[in-house]
Order: structure tokens, then C-alpha cells, then sequence
């Protein structure tokens, strides 16, 4: 049976599925518990892939490859939002930027 390695699993999370969990997200304001709900759901996809229980192994295997959680690419994904609409050109999203 041929598998992908670990690094080519998470190279494809990375770049077709987490759009997809976080499309739209930084338009909106989910809660604290939709945000941890999205950072679970990948911690269980690194629990599945590396055969482990152990979230401290999880989070060693996230560092080792330099892969961000939802929460941190939806912070960042907000902070670009808020600063494209912030310098727009658009006097109403400035005004409402600034309330």
C-alpha cells in the first residue's frame, strides 16, 4: 500500500483544506468556542496522522512543521482584512473602520 508522507499530507491541508475552514471567516466574528472548535478539529487531523493521543506531541510535530492552527491564520487573516478595508479608498469603510 503507497501513502503520501506526513509532509506531503500537510502541504495539502495547508493549501486546499484550510482556506476552505477558514473562507469568509474574517468578514465575520465567530465565537471564542467556533475558534477552538476549528483548532480541535485540527489537532485531531495531527492526533490521526502521527497516531497519537498526546497533545504535546501534536503541538512538536505543528512547530516542527512551522504548521499555524486556525486561531493564528484567522487572527492574521482578520488583521489583512481590517487593514485592506481600513485603506481602501472608500470613505463609509474608513468611517466604519474608525467606530
Amino acid at each position: 500500500m503507497n501513502t503520501a508522507s506526513e509532509a506531503v499530507i500537510l502541504q495539502l491541508i495547508v493549501s486546499k483544506c484550510m482556506p476552505i475552514l477558514l473562507y469568509g471567516l474574517e468578514a465575520c466574528q465567530p465565537t471564542k468556542a467556533d475558534i477552538c472548535s476549528l483548532d480541535f478539529t485540527v489537532n485531531r487531523v495531527f492526533m490521526k496522522l502521527f497516531r497519537t493521543g498526546n497533545i504535546e506531541v501534536v503541538r512538536d510535530c505543528q512547530v516542527f512543521f512551522n504548521f499555524d492552527l486556525p486561531s493564528m491564520l484567522l487572527h492574521k487573516r482578520t488583521d489583512k482584512f481590517i487593514g485592506n478595508y481600513r485603506n481602501s479608498g472608500n470613505d463609509v469603510c474608513k468611517f466604519l473602520c474608525t467606530n
